[in-house]
Formats: C-alpha cells, structure tokens, sequence
C-alpha cells in the first residue's frame, strides 16, 4: 500500500486529503476531507483528472478587444492545451451575449466554449 496527498480545490476550505492505494493503485480510502465533495474530488483527480478552461478570444466591434470566454463543462486535463489552440483561432464579432457558444463540441469533447460575458457593439 501506499499513500498520496494531495490539497482538495473543490472549495476555499482546501482540505488536505490523504488518499490509501493498494498495490494496484486502487483507491482504498480517503480522509481529511471535511464534506462529501472532497472524497469525489479525489477519486476523480487520481482516476481521471478534468478541470474547467477559461481564456479570452479576439473581438471586433466592441468596446474591449478579448472577449473571455469558458468551456460549459469541465474537460480532461490532458486536452488543456488542444482546447486552447483551437480557441486561438477564434475572432468573433459583437454583439456576443453571455453564455452564448463560441465553439461548439470543442476538439470533439461534447463540452463548447461559452462567452463568460455580454459584449455590446461600439459606436
């Protein structure tokens, strides 16, 4: 057996988390987590680690040029920097209304990059 640890980031809380594995790297117990949601958060961090993407895309026509932008849902970690190629070849036009998908099915993932805010068109 072993043991790794880790600082849970569900909440601002940020329980340190101790996880037990096996000899097969199965999880067999977790501790320091003062609610439910650290024990899935680390179950999913060792089995397959996702987190949810912001960043900003170019915008003509408004006030400010970089719209921000977020993935819907979370994504795998590993297709982090995939996901943000694609969004460095968006440029979008205002208006953009928030929550309005930008890209949608981003790199086949079922998750689309959403505007994190209304852009207005400027005079």
């Amino acid at each position: 057996m072993r043991k790794v640890e880790m600082t849970c980031i569900v909440c601002p809380i940020s329980c340190h988390l101790e996880i037990t594995l096996d000899e097969d790297d199965n999880i067999i117990e977790v501790t320091g987590h003062t609610c439910p949601r650290g024990d899935v958060y680390a179950r999913k961090e060792l089995t397959n680690p996702t987190r949810m993407l912001t960043s900003t895309v170019r915008i003509g026509g408004a006030m400010y040029d970089r719209l921000p932008v977020i993935t819907s849902a979370d994504i795998p970690k590993g297709k982090m920097f995939d996901v943000m190629k694609e969004i460095a070849k968006i440029s979008v036009e205002a208006p953009i209304t928030n929550n309005q998908v930008i890209i949608e099915n981003v790199c086949d993932l079922g998750v689309d990059i959403v505007a994190s805010r209304t852009m207005e068109r400027s005079n």
